[in-house]
Formats: C-alpha cells, sequence, structure tokens
C-alpha cells in the first residue's frame, strides 16, 4: 500500500523521525480532525519526544512494520504529536490515561472518538499486543460506537470535574516549612541521596526548597540532605564525567546507570540548583560541578545566533549508552599504564564492567575528591578520551528551540555568571533572549517553538512564566533596562491571556484552541516546576522593583488559589513553597545608585553574590536613572556611589560605605571552601 504520510511537511524532529513510516500519519490538526469525522473512524493518537527510547523501540517494532501500518490505515486515523512542542495536548491526555488507572509514559498511545474524546489508552505496546488492541478497539468501534462514545464522553467530564477550583482556602503558615522538611525526611535515602526507590530521579526543586528552609531556621538536617544528594549524584554516572552535564534519571539507587539522554531542562535546574548551593556551602566542588554543566551547553546544545537546544538521545547506531561507555580493555589499549591505572582506581573502572555486555560508566569513587580530578596524569587521560569520544557517532540532537526551556537556561546562565563571575554566561543568557524575542516574539504575543526558520504554536504559561523569570534573573544580573522592560510587557500578556478571575491563578492555556477539551491550571511541579509557582514567584520579585500592587495582590491569589494542597502536599508544591518562603521573608529592595569610577557597586554584588540571600531584589543604575521604580528619587550620596536599603517601600537612610550596607542587610558570607 502506497504510504500516505504527511509528517515530512513538519518541523518536528520527533514527527520527522516517523516521516518514513508506512503509517498514514497526520500531525495534530484539522486536516486529521476531518478526515476522522469524514470516514467515522477512531483516532489512534500516538505522543513522544525525539529522544524518548521506548518511542523508538515502539517505532521499530510496530510503526516501521507493513502488517501494523496496514491495520491502523484502514481502521484508524493516526495521528503524532511531539509532547515537546504540544504540552497541551499531552497533558489532557496524560491525565486521561491516569483516570483509567493506567500507568503514564511515554510513547502514549490513546484512542480517540472522531470529536477527539478519549476512550482507551497506554503507553508502550510490543507488537503483538499492539495488534491485538487494535484489533479488539475496531471491533468494539464497530459493533457499539454509543458506549464507546458514552466512555469517552465520561472521562472528559471526569477530567474537568478535576479541574474545577473547589478545594477550600486553608491559611498559610510557617508549619507548612517543618511539613515539607518532615515529609523529605521520610523519603530521603540517606546512604545515596535523593529522594524515593530506583529510578531516581534529581529533585531540583526540594533541594533548592531545603536549601530556603536552612537559611530560614538553621536546620542542619535541611543542608546535609542537600549535600549528600548532589555530592553523590555528581559523583554518578548520571552525570557525564568527560562531557559534562546531567542525564535525564538514574536506573539505580546509587546513581550509578543513567538513562542517558540529556534534556536542557534538567541541566538548567541542576546548574542552579548547584549553584545556589556553592553560596550556600562555599563547597568547590558544586561551584566546578555547574562550571561543567553550563559549559556542556554552551558547547554542544547552543545555536549559533543564541539560543539553546533541546536534548540529546540515549541511544546511538540503536543502542542505549553506545557513545557514552567503556570496556575495560578499551581504556587500557587507549591510555599509557600509569594513566590507565590511576583512570581505573579514581572512576572505578574493572574487568567485567557495570553496564551491559562489559561496558563500564564512569563514576568517581567516594575516597577521591573532586579536586583530584585535576591531576595532571588523570585529567590528561581524560581530556583524550573526550577528544576519543567526539569522534564517536553522536547521539541524535533535538535541535528544537523550546522558549520555555530556554526561559530556564537563561537563569541558569545569568545565575553562573552572577556566581562564577565569567561574562561567557552572561553573553550567552543574553543572546538566548535576544533570539527568543527576534524569532518567537510577534506582534505583541509569544510563541513556543523555533525549528528551521519557523516559529510555531501559541506560547503556553510556562514559556511566559520560565522567560520572565529568566528575564528577571538576567536583568539582576547586568541592570540593563530593557531586559525588565520585556518582562514587564510579557507579564502584561500573560495575565491577558492566562488569568483567571474567578478561580484565581493561570490557566495553562490561552483557551482559544477548540481542540483542546480541557483548560487546565495546575500547582503542582513535575518535571518541570510548576507555571504558577514560578508565575508567583516572579510576580513578588516584580512587585520588589516596581512597587505595583497588581503583582503582590495577584501572588497572594495564587497562594490562596492552591493553599489546601500546598498545606497538605508541600514536597509536591516545592516551587510554589520556594515563592511563598520569599513571600514570608520580607524580602530586601536594594538600589544601588552607582559611581562606577568608585568601584563599590561591583566590589558590593560580588561579595553579595558569593553567598546564598534569596531574599533580595536588585536594581542599580547611573545617577538620575530612574527605571525600574524602585530606584526612584535615589541620588549619589556626597558624590559616591550610595545604598539603598528598603522594605515594603519603606526606605533606610542611603549609605556610601558598601560594608555598612552589608552589615544593614543582615546578610552573611558562607561557612567557606
Amino acid at each position: 500500500m502506497e504510504s500516505y504520510n504527511r509528517l515530512k511537511h513538519e518541523k518536528s524532529p520527533y514527527l520527522l523521525q516517523h516521516k518514513d513510516n508506512p503509517v498514514h500519519w497526520h500531525a495534530w490538526g484539522e486536516e486529521a480532525f476531518a478526515a476522522a469525522r469524514a470516514g467515522g473512524k477512531p483516532i489512534f493518537l500516538s505522543i513522544g519526544y525525539s529522544t524518548c527510547h521506548w518511542c523508538h523501540v515502539m517505532e521499530h517494532e510496530s510503526f516501521e512494520d507493513p502488517e501494523v501500518a496496514d491495520l491502523l490505515n484502514r481502521e484508524f486515523i493516526a495521528i503524532k504529536v511531539d509532547r515537546e512542542e504540544r504540552p497541551d495536548v499531552d497533558d489532557i491526555y496524560m491525565s486521561a490515561v491516569h483516570a483509567m488507572r493506567q500507568r503514564g509514559g511515554w510513547p502514549l498511545s490513546m484512542f480517540l472518538t472522531p470529536d477527539l474524546k478519549p476512550f482507551y489508552g497506554g503507553t508502550y505496546w510490543p507488537k503483538a499486543l499492539f495488534m491485538n488492541i487494535l484489533s479488539q478497539v475496531s471491533k468494539v468501534w464497530r459493533e457499539q460506537p454509543g458506549q464507546v462514545r458514552e466512555t469517552g464522553e465520561s472521562i472528559v467530564e471526569y477530567l474537568k470535574m478535576q479541574k474545577i477550583d473547589d478545594a477550600p482556602e486553608k491559611p498559610l503558615d510557617a508549619e507548612v516549612f517543618d511539613r515539607f522538611l518532615r515529609q523529605c525526611l521520610l523519603s530521603f535515602d540517606q546512604e545515596w541521596g535523593g529522594f524515593g526507590q530506583a529510578p531516581k530521579f534529581p529533585h531540583a526543586m526540594q533541594l533548592a526548597m531545603l536549601l530556603r528552609i536552612h537559611r530560614r531556621n538553621g536546620d542542619a538536617r535541611a543542608l546535609e540532605m542537600v549535600k549528600l544528594t548532589l555530592d553523590k549524584m555528581a559523583r554518578g554516572g548520571i552525570y557525564d564525567h568527560l562531557g559534562g552535564g546531567f542525564a535525564r534519571y538514574s536506573t539505580d539507587e546509587k546513581w550509578l546507570i543513567p538513562h542517558f539522554e540529556k534534556m536542557l531542562y534538567d541541566n538548567a535546574q541542576l546548574a542552579a540548583a548547584y549553584l545556589e548551593a556553592h553560596q550556600a556551602t562555599g563547597d568547590p566542588m558544586f561551584r566546578e560541578v555547574a562550571r561543567e554543566t553550563l559549559d556542556y551547553v554552551l558547547r554542544a546544545m547552543s545555536h549559533p545566533e543564541g539560543g539553546f537546544y533541546s536534548a540529546e538521545d540515549a541511544d546511538s547506531e540503536g543502542e542505549e549508552g553506545k557513545f557514552y561507555v567503556w570496556t575495560f580493555e578499551e581504556l587500557r589499549s587507549l591510555l599509557d599504564s600509569d594513566a590507565f591505572d590511576r583512570l581505573s582506581q579514581v572512576y572505578q573502572v574493572k574487568p567485567g564492567g557495570n553496564f551491559e555486555y562489559g561496558h563500564s560508566v564512569l563514576w568517581l569513587a567516594p575516597e577521591y575528591s573532586w579536586a583530584e580530578k585535576q591531576e595532571p596524569i588523570l585529567a590528561g587521560a581524560m581530556a583524550k578520551l573526550f577528544q576519543i569520544r567526539e569522534a564517536r557517532i553522536h547521539p541524535h540532537l533535538d535541535d528544537k528551540i523550546l522558549t520555555a526551556w530556554n526561559g530556564l537556561m537563561i537563569r541558569a546562565m545569568a545565575l553562573g555568571y552572577q556566581v562564577l563571575g565569567e561574562a561567557k554566561y552572561l553573553e550567552a543568557a543574553h543572546r538566548a533572549a535576544a533570539f527568543l524575542r527576534g524569532k518567537l516574539w510577534e506582534k505583541g504575543k509569544l510563541l513556543a517553538r523555533y525549528r528551521d526558520g519557523e516559529g510555531r504554536f501559541a506560547a503556553r504559561l510556562d514559556d511566559y512564566a520560565y522567560l520572565i523569570q529568566g528575564l528577571i534573573d538576567l536583568y539582576e544580573s547586568d541592570f540593563r533596562p530593557e531586559t525588565l522592560v520585556w518582562a514587564l510587557e510579557l507579564q502584561d500578556r500573560q495575565f491577558e491571556l492566562f488569568w483567571d478571575e474567578k478561580g484565581g491563578g493561570f490557566f495553562f492555556t490561552d483557551g482559544l484552541d477548540s481542540s483542546l477539551l480541557v483548560r487546565g491550571k495546575e500547582g503542582m511541579d513535575g518535571a518541570l516546576p510548576n507555571a504558577n509557582a514560578v508565575s508567583a514567584w516572579n510576580l513578588l520579585r516584580l512587585h520588589g522593583l516596581t512597587y505595583e500592587d497588581r503583582f503582590h495582590d495577584r501572588a497572594d491569589r495564587i497562594f490562596r488559589t492552591f493553599s489546601a494542597l500546598l498545606s497538605d502536599y508541600p514536597t509536591a508544591f516545592s516551587t510554589l513553597l520556594i515563592a511563598y518562603d520569599y513571600r514570608s521573608a520580607s524580602p530586601w529592595e536594594l538600589a544601588i545608585v552607582n559611581q562606577a569610577s568608585d568601584g563599590k557597586a561591583s566590589a558590593f554584588l560580588q561579595k553579595l553574590r558569593t553567598a546564598f540571600h534569596p531574599h533580595v531584589s536588585l536594581a542599580c543604575a547611573e545617577a538620575g536613572q530612574y527605571f525600574p521604580t524602585l530606584l526612584r528619587g535615589k541620588e549619589l550620596l556626597e558624590g559616591s556611589t550610595a545604598f539603598y536599603l528598603c522594605r515594603d517601600r519603606s526606605c533606610d537612610r542611603p549609605r556610601k560605605d558598601p560594608e555598612e550596607a552589608w552589615k544593614a542587610l543582615g546578610l552573611v558570607a558562607p561557612s567557606g571552601e
């Protein structure tokens, strides 16, 4: 049968991976929906992403198979969706598969009525099982269409009920931080760090909140959980000791064997976590892990014009992890005996390997310090292995540029500049912001994805929230007014498109796409920080810079909207709790009127950024520049740089001595290296 596969017209790397399948794939859109209605056929919806291992497996087993394709093409309208391009579509049908009491994951396989209502679903199915399911679903659709439609209607109604804001408001107070700490302790792995059992995922948002609890009340347990987790992760195979950066998750409790794909959003969040941990502890290991992670992104994940790519696959040459692993014999043949002996000791390379087929994943033995990696013999060996590895066939690079994930990395690069003091990170953040503004900001409206010359898809809440957050951190890096101006423009647009006047908080979508059956609103974190929570944090920070009450008021409304769930399940709402910590800490508003020639402002900022002080809003400009509002009316003091310390719009007397300003803020330096 001649294939009529429409995916060749798409830009998504994931959809293009399937363009030569014999399945008559459609992209998500009206053409596919109309075909289903006209033919009276159910829809088979397959959702995945380009670096998804089991998506590749199901493609090779089923979607490349003529027998499967013939059945799919005859009985169904087949639609492919890239979940990273369309998280709004993915969210609805992932919620549906959970409502069916099925385990979620990707590839997500869902059957829909022609009007897009889900009635049966699952994830990866081997070919034999998939063929049986296709036959059974086709039979039921032909014989009992009314019952199938009724099932779909009931699932959609259930999903809508889940989105109703009927949870009562619950007063929030400092007890919620204690509850968060207790819940963390219950699931914490005391030996290897992290939370829960294998497979073990990084929980950057929980770690960030634990740092704030330690900052808030000095609880040593909170800091120890962070330190142990970050130490074990950085030593483990989940971290790429040759090239920098973190894999998606560990298949074991020791962080030893990763699922090898590298995601931009994980590396953005983890770089920020290591930078904050370095500020809080002074541990040089955390600083260097952050540096190597950001350098990996600059080297391997950056578009020449600015902007950051999405992911690198786990597979190369059809094998998971092949790019990253080594055999004992291979390493011995590549290195001289002294270098091999040292490397095998420090990185625990043994004849039998620790991965499949006698291969080894490098991981740093607990008796060795991070500094020992810089020994000339070891550093030379690692540099040689890196160059040899670079000559291998690389994993697939998903080179689409997502606004949301770029916002997270702009934040990480801005923090990298602040903490590490290296201009290349600041430049990368500005280039990415300029790329997004030039390619994905059209007529006052944001788009979600850029690839191959095309900007597409209306931005969702996370696109706005993460980008605004990144721009705020970028503004507080070098205080360019235009950075903050754009953040404020984006925030106004976010209010217009997503704010729920009735229930409070932000919807995830703008409500304009009729193909989306449910308009969701969430406060809980997933693999990414929750966009309502990031928005609340953004609004509080913008209030500190602008003194606009609407920002503060709407942040408080978000807290009230999710207060009951936050109070009962704080570890599921780590980012919202970070925002509430900021709200309840009475953050400082620090305005610096800079006389550049005396160097006081730069020296003060350098010292401020060496330590962990997450409750300070910063604005800095030359005399006579009164944007943002925090700077209004502020002048030099006797011709010298002046520091104005404010809280709730009330400012203390200006100071020209940086040490005096530092002491007045009550800030402390880290414990030291």
